[in-house]
This record gives structure tokens, C-alpha cells and sequence, in this order.
């Protein structure tokens, strides 16, 4: 029967969210301390924990058939890989940052100037993009003491919330790249690979759109059914039931989380009553 080999970071910032989305998908991993290979039972899948640069180039070569990386890492590598569904974690952009105490944000700043950075093709193909000739160092690792050491004058690194370049005495001066978390293809995969695939993608899709949806339940008197129903954004119809008080229904349906404090002003002012919001585990549609 055939498997998948999905490749995962061993450890770094990917690592738990990836394990975390598996297992919210029903895939069962049970794996010992520093097991690098892992055979999933109730799932055609297996495992593999491997170094994050490392990724691109086995799904490449189809040596892993799927692998949940960042998608800075596939602009950097420039692989021949395809992306099949972002996940919407491990969000964080590509960035340049200086020193503090440089004013202004002008990309001429760096004209001439020598940049510290782990991601060399991003960011020469950035400055080519903008006229720029700078220096560029490449190093791997504690990027944001470069300029304090005097190697620098700037960097280009990932940023999250910027509270490293903030301890380092610097700030984020240009964003070059965002990215998140994605599902990534082989080129090489045969008809039933790409058959298991689609069943992982299938279930990943009903993890995330329950993430970004809540179940609401709320009281409406029947006159107001119609108004109230319009407001709800989501899915085809609401489930409209009868309360023992006559004249009164219980109205479900499912809501956008982005559009959640706006529609429940709407919902109050169109005569919702006694709302409740649930989370929601699986949406399969």
C-alpha cells in the first residue's frame, strides 16, 4: 500500500504546531525519545524529522513526498517544489532592520553598507529589485548582534513580534517577505500518493476552517428570524428551532471569527437575544 513520507522540522518553531495540526487531523503519532522516522497506524503516512534547511531539497529530489515548512525558507531555497494549502501559523515576515538610532526608513540607507543575514538569496534579490549595492555577510544564527559587534550596519532576518531586535538595540526598518506555515509537495508524487494527498488535505481544511469559525447560538423572536438571518455570513441557511415560549426560536449557525465582534453588534441591534458562542472542533463541508 502506498505512504506518504511528510517531513517536519526536528525541532525550531514549526516543530509543535506541525505535530499539533497532525494530531487535530486524527493522525496518531507515537514516537520515542529522538526517534527520527515515525509509521503512522491509523493513517498512510510517515513521519520523518528532519533539519529545517535541509527540507527543500529531499522534497525535490522526492526523497519526502510532503513537508510543512515556512514559506521564507522556499523563497530562500528556490526549489522546484509546489505549495498545496497554507496552514495560517508560524506567521512572521522577512525583514531589514538598523541600528535604533537611524533615522528615517530609506532603503538608500543601506547603499554601500554591509548587511548580516541567514537568508543571502532573499535579500539580494530584494536590493537588486531596488537598485541597492550593499555588502552582504551571510551567517547563520544570532543575526541581530552583528551590527552591535561591529560586523554590520544592518540585517535581514525573520521577525515575529520584534521583541529580539528591541533587546538588540535595533528596529525593523523595511519588510521584504511575509510568511507562514505551508503544505508543500514533490513534483514526483504518482496517482495514489496524490490520492492519499488530497485525503490529508481534506481533513487539514476542516481543521482550519473550524479555527476561524465559532458556533453561535442565539434567541430571536420569530418576527425578527428574517432580519437576524441576514446578518450571519456563514454557511447556507441557519438551523431555526421552536423555544417553549410562543413567538420565540432558537437560531443556530456558524460565524467568521474575523467578523466576530461586528456581527454580534449587528445581530443585538436586529433583536438577538441570550448569545452564546461555542468553538468548533471540525468544520467538514
Amino acid at each position: 500500500m502506498s505512504k506518504l513520507k511528510i517531513a517536519i522540522q526536528k525541532n525550531g518553531r514549526l516543530h509543535e504546531d506541525s505535530l499539533k495540526l497532525l494530531k487535530d487531523c486524527g493522525i496518531d503519532i507515537n514516537n520515542g525519545k529522538d526517534q527520527l522516522k515515525v509509521v503512522v497506524d491509523n493513517f498512510p503516512l510517515e513521519i520523518l524529522y528532519l533539519r529545517n534547511s535541509d527540507i527543500p531539497q529531499y522534497l525535490e529530489d522526492g526523497t519526502v513526498d510532503i513537508a510543512i515548512v515556512g514559506e521564507n525558507l522556499l523563497y530562500e531555497k528556490q526549489k522546484q517544489v509546489k505549495v498545496v494549502q497554507k496552514l495560517g501559523f508560524s506567521k512572521c515576515r522577512v525583514s531589514l532592520a538598523v541600528p535604533k538610532e537611524i533615522e528615517g526608513d530609506s532603503l538608500n540607507y543601506f547603499e554601500g553598507k554591509r548587511i548580516a543575514t541567514s537568508y543571502p538569496v532573499t535579500l539580494q534579490t530584494y536590493l537588486k529589485e531596488h537598485n541597492i549595492q550593499a555588502e552582504i555577510h551571510t551567517i547563520s544564527g544570532s543575526v541581530e548582534i552583528a551590527p552591535n559587534i561591529g560586523l554590520a550596519d544592518g540585517i535581514c532576518d525573520i521577525v515575529s513580534s520584534g521583541s529580539t531586535l528591541f533587546k538588540n538595540g535595533l528596529r525593523e526598518m523595511k519588510v521584504i517577505l511575509k510568511s507562514e506555515a505551508v503544505l508543500v509537495k514533490s513534483l514526483q508524487l504518482d496517482e495514489e500518493q496524490e490520492k492519499i494527498l488530497s485525503r490529508l488535505i481534506f481533513r487539514i481544511q476542516a481543521v482550519l476552517r473550524a479555527k476561524n469559525s465559532k458556533y453561535i447560538l442565539m434567541n430571536v423572536e420569530d418576527k425578527n428570524i428574517k432580519a437576524v438571518a441576514a446578518i450571519l455570513p456563514v454557511l447556507k441557511s441557519p438551523t431555526i428551532l421552536p423555544l417553549a415560549e410562543k413567538g420565540w426560536s432558537s437560531l443556530h449557525s456558524v460565524i467568521d471569527e474575523n467578523q466576530f465582534w461586528e456581527v454580534i453588534d449587528e445581530l443585538k441591534s436586529a433583536g438577538a437575544e441570550d448569545i452564546l458562542i461555542v468553538p468548533i472542533n471540525k468544520m467538514v463541508l
